[in-house]
């Protein structure tokens, strides 16, 4: 019966709330520590009442997960137990009043135009992965796109005519992202070539393996850490290109809301963050440069 639910919640996430299938694996997962967890006690998903779940969070803790990935089987499971209540498969919400780890709000991890610089320059465009490398770094740069919303580009999805790249972000939303001249001049070296040497055949998508099959979201992390470690950088990942991207706009003058359209965010607060993170920056460049900075009483 446990299974059933959860494959019926997985659906309804799909076809109701219009989620990623990364999103609902990740769902998947942390609902199978869930259904685990009840195996081993002796009871089904929707018998668990507040004091089980209270001990399944505990256990979450003594099984030596993060906080980070404690709250977010927490969450799965609160969006778990409200579709069965609202389906009426339940009479109360079990997770009501529970309380998870508590998280602090993170600032987000990037590094300055300089070391972009380096990183893009990386690549070998004389060869055909350097080149197509060459465009999905510089994509990732001009753009801010999630590696899943770039590995999921279709060719069509880039109008190099009007600079404009189409994209589906979470949640199925669709926004509109311009595209600077440096990325277009390498997208358009990259189509170029792709047909020819990537053997593109049917396939819609925009970045290739040789062969032709569609590039994956692991290839492009592995990538991505590669030219990283060549350009004796710390170790990089696409997420730190995009909070890059946002940190550099907000440091240029950017307002935070434009800066939330382009990233795809549904909370101000989220994007807030980099404002901090650059108030921070601000404040260090202030210190160590200004002659009156440190000055005391005279």
């Amino acid at each position: 019966m446990g299974r059933k639910l959860v494959k019926d919640y997985l659906a309804y996430l799909q076809v109701e709330k219009g989620l990623s299938a990364n999103t609902i694996e990740s769902y998947e997962r942390d609902l199978q520590k869930l259904q685990q967890w009840a195996v081993s006690a002796g009871r089904a998903l929707d018998e668990l009442d507040r004091a089980d779940l209270a001990k399944w969070i505990k256990a979450l803790s003594q099984a030596g997960l993060s906080a980070a990935s404690s709250t977010r089987a927490i969450s799965s499971a609160r969006g778990f137990y409200k579709y069965l209540l609202r389906d009426g498969l339940i009479r109360d919400d079990p997770l009501v009043h529970l309380v998870g780890p508590q998280l602090g709000k993170s600032l987000p991890k990037f590094v300055s135009e300089s070391e972009i610089e380096l990183l893009l320059k990386c690549p070998d465009a004389s060869t055909s992965v350097g080149l197509r490398d060459r465009a999905i770094l510089e994509l990732l740069y001009a753009t801010g796109l999630r590696v899943s919303e770039l590995a999921n580009l279709n060719v069509v999805d880039v109008d190099t005519s009007r600079g404009l790249v189409s994209c589906q972000g979470k949640g199925s939303k669709q926004r509109f992202i311009p595209i600077g001249r440096s990325a277009l001049y390498w997208l358009r070296e990259y189509d170029q070539i792709r047909r020819s040497i990537f053997h593109s055949g049917g396939t819609r998508r925009l970045f290739l393996q040789r062969g032709g099959r569609p590039i994956t979201r692991q290839i492009i992390w592995g990538m991505v850490k590669k030219y990283a470690v060549q350009a004796s950088l710390p170790i990089l990942s696409p997420h730190v290109l995009r909070h890059s991207f946002a940190t550099h706009l907000i440091q240029r003058g950017a307002d935070s809301r434009s800066v939330q359209s382009l990233l795809g965010h549904s909370d101000l607060s989220t994007t807030q963050l980099y404002m901090h993170m650059t108030n921070q920056h601000l404040r260090s460049t202030y210190e160590a440069h200004h002659p009156r900075a440190k000055a005391g009483k005279e």
